[in-house]
């Protein structure tokens, strides 16, 4: 064979090996709206005929629910709108209607009654998966159609302030199994996201603080003026004031866009995971809770201990740890959980077992994001044990300093 490298993507080296190049671009968009369903709103049958004007696309509608709960009117709204765009496409069946919360991703029936909908109503490729839900319910329905003829055509339409603000808007989809966290799973970027900012009005307070995490997390990583933005409206965040809740919303969702657009590393072949930050700890607390922890609550856990952490490395200040502690406080997010001091059979922090898990779920060497600065992250390869459990204890003498100082403050105010 002859040592020919010719001009484009393939090359031919002297052994005769052959190395095939190719991208394939992707795009989605994200918009951001309110009441969706409404018949006069054409967001949602423009984003569906998008591609392919003339088609008249077959359309299977997933719920979560926990949503189809809170809206009784819900499916009636979205029977009125589908019967008002009629001549543009067609849903196949009556909406699903699956848990919502881990559960979706714990359950294997679940994910077996995504594939039977899929299958028993003759998808295509360029058919449409629209699912409305918490991020459970997004991943396993995602995973769902990412795993249907090889990728069915998925719209978001999240209905937390966690899928609307990370989550919804990424571009990974899994199922836990074998005890671990999104062991299944794919990356599928949606064909479109629809942010409604409706859905938020409706969650319990828990649901929707538990949604700032996130935010936080990217503020820390990569925006500081995000995160001076935070504290300044925390107080109106934990109040669910619905403008700058919407804020944080747009704002965290475009961080999150743009690391995915701009890292390089947008399907995670690397090992460095800095939107994982503080995540390699919340996966092992919402297992070692059996998920009572919601998911932003175990992330802003895993915030702190690792901004602790930070401090102990002497690479963060300790009034910047301060400051991230006191915001995580002000929005109602929990600071300590006992969990963080459970002990395995042979006396070991439990919790430590999440840096093995995470380095196996990163397929590579470990790679943690730790803070230098307020809105600035760099990766680490190594998480010392002992300085893990100092920054535990440290974390514990935080919140019992907090709870009494707000005990002599009720008392002062009550005389």
């Amino acid at each position: 064979m002859s040592n020919v490298t010719p001009q484009g993507p393939m090359s031919i080296d002297a052994e005769g090996i052959v190395t095939q190049q190719f991208s394939v671009p992707y795009s989605f968009t994200v918009a951001f709206t309110r009441d969706v369903f409404a018949p006069g709103n054409n967001l949602l049958a423009n984003t569906l005929c998008s591609r392919e004007p003339n088609r008249k696309h077959k359309v299977l509608m997933v719920l979560d629910g926990s949503v189809n709960k809170a809206m009784p009117d819900l499916q009636a709204r979205i029977a009125s709108y589908f019967a008002a765009h009629e001549p543009l496409f067609t849903m196949v069946a009556q909406p699903l209607v699956v848990p919502g919360g881990e559960v979706a991703k714990n359950d294997p029936a679940v994910l077996k009654s995504l594939l039977d909908a899929m299958q028993a109503n003759h998808l295509d490729r360029q058919s449409f998966v629209v699912m409305v839900g918490g991020g459970a319910v997004l991943d396993v329905a995602g995973y769902a159609a990412a795993i249907t003829h090889r990728g069915l055509r998925t719209v978001r339409l999240p209905s937390t302030v966690l899928g609307q603000n990370d989550s919804g808007v990424g571009v990974k989809n899994g199922v836990n199994a074998y005890g671990a966290k999104n062991f299944w799973g794919t990356f599928h970027p949606p064909f479109a996201v629809i942010n409604d900012f409706d859905f938020l009005d409706r969650l319990p307070a828990r649901e929707r603080i538990a949604g700032y995490a996130e935010a936080i997390k990217v503020s820390l990583i990569r925006d500081l003026s995000f995160f001076t933005w935070l504290e300044d409206n925390a107080t109106a965040l934990a109040e669910g004031q619905p403008g700058p809740l919407a804020q944080l919303v747009r704002r965290g969702a475009e961080l999150h866009l743009r690391h995915i657009g701009t890292s390089g590393d947008p399907f995670e072949q690397g090992s460095a995971r800095p939107l994982d930050f503080g995540h390699w700890s919340a996966h092992k607390l919402e297992t070692l809770t059996k998920h009572e922890l919601r998911h932003g609550e175990a992330v802003a856990l895993g915030l702190l201990l690792d901004t602790r952490y930070s401090v102990l490395c002497g690479q963060l200040s300790e009034s910047a740890f301060q400051r991230v502690a006191q915001l995580i406080a002000n929005v109602g997010l929990p600071t300590w959980h006992p969990a963080l001091e459970m002990l395995t059979a042979d006396g070991k922090l439990a919790v430590l077992a999440g840096l093995e898990e995470f380095r196996e779920h990163l397929g590579g060497d470990l790679t943690v994001t730790l803070l230098t600065a307020l809105g600035h992250g760099e990766e680490t390869k190594y998480m010392n044990p002992a300085l893990v459990a100092q920054a535990i204890a440290e974390l514990r003498k935080w919140n019992e300093t907090k709870a009494a100082s707000s005990s002599l403050g009720l008392r002062a105010a009550t005389g």
